[in-house]
């Protein structure tokens, strides 16, 4: 059967989700392109808020498209749409909020976890997320360098410092800690911190938020 752009269509029972293996039977969804025998699916509110989280997760970790399907033309048939546009866009809108960092791996469980429904436009209400998370996860005080090369400044990259704390967080810099080199005290911007023990809670942590800061 020829299907148009537009048509509502049901996934037929026993049909296997050609990347993953799993099975697909009954999810709806309407076709948004053809090409030859396969039809791309743009999947239906209904079918995404069922599928498990785990699948999404995958999905962008691999690099797929997670609320978009391409289908064989004979492994569909016509059907009756459940549901509206502005049904869609919401689910749609979460589960991109929810799984956008995935791709990170471990580090983008942390940063789901760190910034749960906050809106990350608004870096403002981000970095504070961050600064009462790592204020309450982090272990003080710690060991750590300075990565990044440092344009101007009395301290330099491959200095060996020690971490006594969270002292703020700022819409440019991010969040800033207390630290010691040598007898010295100074404010710095996290993002620039390495801790010594990499195999650390504090090194997971901190990864995470670096990671974060680079791609945000």
């Amino acid at each position: 059967m020829k299907f148009k752009i537009g048509d509502t269509v049901k996934v037929k029972d026993g049909t296997i989700d050609p990347d993953f293996g799993v099975d697909i039977s009954g999810w709806y969804g309407q076709i948004i392109d053809t090409d030859d025998e396969l039809v791309f699916i743009e999947l239906d509110s209904i079918t995404l808020s069922n599928i498990p989280d785990e699948y999404f997760t995958k999905c962008e970790e691999e690099g797929f498209d997670s609320e978009r399907i391409y289908l064989a033309s004979n492994d569909v048939e016509l059907a009756i749409r459940r549901d509206t546009e502005k049904d869609l866009l919401e689910i749609q809108n979460q589960i991109d909020l929810n799984h956008q960092w995935d791709y990170l791996g471990g580090s983008g469980k942390i940063v789901s976890q760190v910034l749960t429904n906050v809106d990350q436009d608004d870096h403002s209400k981000a970095f504070n997320a961050w600064e009462e998370y790592l204020n309450e996860n982090l272990s003080f005080p710690f060991d750590a360098e300075i990565s990044e090369y440092q344009n101007k400044g009395p301290l330099k990259q491959g200095d060996k410092i020690r971490i006594h704390g969270i002292l703020e967080s700022d819409d440019l810099y991010g969040v800033l800690v207390r630290l010691r080199l040598g007898r010295k005290g100074y404010h710095f911007p996290l993002s620039d911190i390495e801790p010594t023990n990499k195999t650390s809670l504090n090194s997971q942590l901190l990864n995470a938020y670096r990671d974060w800061f680079v791609n945000r």
